[in-house]
């Protein structure tokens, strides 16, 4: 049975930069409330651009880099709570036009917000070793603005826009070792986005009136479940693979907020050095948020072929969601 890896990392992050100081002139906040409490800087703004076409631009440097040609690629997967259709076309689909797929190739979306990327590795893993794919492209591509409501000071400073993409294939020497992914949905309503669904139609006017199209967060209650949550799935997913903290070289978190960053590295041991940042560059940019982070890494050298990494992620639904993997690029 073959193993599956990771054979190559992408992002992109669109040009125009929303400041701190931008949020200041929208909303009652500041920049030393949104760092002490976020440690948010900037995030990115996609104006013109669609979401589609940040996660083409992430998928075209993933399969550059993994050194194949786009007739090889058996399939494409996007994960998305702020696709280009709230229902069909798939945003998979509009990658691979986009991007020149060939025609035939398995396409298809998922909604796992912000664990969206640990999903994913999970369907690849399980596509390449059942046989079933030879090369999979997965992408977590992201425009929150579009569902962003920028009224709403406690969420309009966290998302921010972006895309990442990575090529999953066989690779006998750098493999995905294991990957969890986990929900829970009773929890569903503290972070939701409400409206245009079938619980409050955009056929109703009470649902654009009451702001319903836009993102709703109970942040405190969120943070402290995340952080619960978070800790015990990796604490189980390294036990599991008897990995210890000192082991991993890499240690890449959803990018939400820094101080669930700080707890949960803190409660697990990890040191500064193992831990890769970009919160403060990009803000929360969701399912995109884990493999532009790994890009990251790739881009300024840390990451490296053989480079043992942990990811975890913690979403809305609530879902969350652990892997552990040693990267086969190069």
């Amino acid at each position: 049975m073959p193993k599956a890896s990771m054979l190559s990392i992408g992002a992109y992050a669109p040009p125009k930069i929303l400041t701190n100081a931008d949020l200041e002139k929208l909303v009652d906040t500041s920049d030393e409330w949104i760092l002490k409490r976020t440690g948010i800087k900037e995030r990115r703004i996609a104006e013109n651009e669609v979401t589609s076409e940040l996660g083409a631009k992430a998928a075209e440097q993933a399969i550059l880099r993994a050194g194949i040609q786009k007739e090889q690629i058996d399939a494409i997967i996007c994960a998305s709570i702020s696709p280009d259709f709230f229902c069909m076309p798939s945003t998979a689909t509009a990658i691979a036009h986009r991007i020149g797929l060939k025609s035939g190739i398995t396409a298809f979306d998922i909604s796992a917000a912000c664990t969206g990327f640990i999903y994913l590795l999970e369907l690849a893993k399980s596509l390449v070793e059942s046989g079933a794919k030879k090369y999979v492209l997965i992408v977590g591509a992201e425009k929150l603005s579009s569902i962003i409501d920028y009224t709403d000071r406690s969420t309009c400073v966290l998302f921010g826009d972006g895309a990442g993409a990575a090529v999953i294939g066989a690779n006998e020497e750098n493999e995905i070792i294991d990957v969890h992914t986990a929900s829970d949905g009773k929890y569903g309503d503290l972070l939701i986005t409400p409206g245009c669904g079938s619980v409050y139609p955009s056929s109703d006017p009470l649902t654009f009136e009451k702001r319903l199209n836009y993102l709703h967060m109970s942040g405190n209650e969120v943070f402290k479940i995340a952080v619960q949550t978070l800790t015990r799935d990796v604490v189980e997913i390294m036990q599991k693979n008897k990995i210890s903290s000192e082991q991993i070289d890499l240690f890449i978190p959803h990018q939400a907020n820094l101080r669930i960053i700080d707890a949960v590295k803190q409660r697990l041991n990890f040191t500064s050095e193992q831990c890769v940042l970009t919160v403060d560059k990009y803000g929360n940019t969701s399912s995109a948020s884990i493999p532009m982070a790994i890009n990251e890494a790739y881009e300024s050298g840390k990451l490296k072929n053989g480079s043992l990494m942990l990811l975890d992620a913690f979403g809305g639904g609530f879902t969350w969601g652990s892997a552990l993997l040693k990267f086969g690029g190069k």
